[in-house]
């Protein structure tokens, strides 16, 4: 499967109930593929329910650490596997505390319904800016045509130069953690009522708990994300290295 772009996420582990919460939710689970249709809220068929996850089922369940990217073209898929493996070397395990349900502001006024950590995550704030700072040689300048996109939704001084500068808006002092669940929404808080009880009765512990950072790709075919690779987080573990699931597309571009 050939992909057009490239991003790294920050996934649960791919076996925990709080990955195949967000799976449910979404509709989708970006490791296998697989597409899930059953789950609905209170209030929600599965049906109607599944117009308002569209967009992020695109991408599967995830919290961006770094945005999607081209590949910088003199760039092949070892050469960011081989960056993306030596940096999950250098960087350590940590837990961003309590997971919550609640509102992303959008730039047109509505929100989206999502997943936040309670409090601000030092751990994970250090580990998004080291992210963005260290792998930004891989990626290939914004076309125009997605700076012109970016620009329209009315972005902040501060913003438009993290635009230039790192080919993104929301890193660094705007960077806002928090793992997507719906589209979106002009009222987003019956939505978010009818998840929070969802997410207690099926979330045991509602903790992020960071392994890995997730390397996805966007397919060529349909514009999903899928995982192609994850890359266990190692520094204090010694010279062991912990084996990755790797997905056969991740070689096959």
């Amino acid at each position: 499967m050939s992909h057009s772009r490239y991003a790294l996420y920050l996934t649960p582990p791919l076996a925990s109930d709080l990955w195949t919460f967000g799976c449910d939710v979404l509709g989708r689970d970006a490791s296998t593929g697989q597409d899930l249709e059953t789950f609905a809220p209170e209030g929600h068929n599965p049906e109607s329910w599944r117009k308002l996850t569209e967009e992020p089922r695109r991408y599967g369940f995830h919290a961006t650490l770094i945005a999607p990217f081209v590949l910088r073209a003199d760039l092949e898929i070892p050469d960011l596997i081989d960056a993306v493996a030596a940096f999950a070397r250098t960087q350590q395990p940590f837990e961003t505390g309590e997971l919550k349900i609640g509102k992303i502001a959008a730039a047109d006024g509505r929100a989206f319904v999502a997943l936040t950590p309670s409090g601000r995550s030092r751990a994970l704030h250090a580990l998004e800016e080291q992210a963005v700072r260290r792998l930004d040689g891989l990626r290939a300048p914004l076309s125009g045509a997605e700076r012109r996109r970016r620009e329209a939704s009315g972005l902040t001084p501060l913003q438009r130069y993290y635009l230039d500068a790192w080919g993104y808006p929301y890193v660094l002092n705007e960077f806002r953690p928090h793992l997507t669940l719906t589209n979106a929404l002009d009222d987003p808080e019956p939505v978010a009522k009818a998840l929070r009880w969802d997410f207690q009765m099926r979330v045991a512990a509602p903790h992020l708990r960071i392994e890995t950072v997730t390397l996805f790709g966007e397919r060529r075919g349909d514009g999903r994300f899928e995982i192609l690779r994850e890359f266990p987080l190692e520094q204090g573990r010694g010279a062991r290295r912990a084996a990755s699931r790797v997905m056969a597309a991740a070689f096959v571009d």
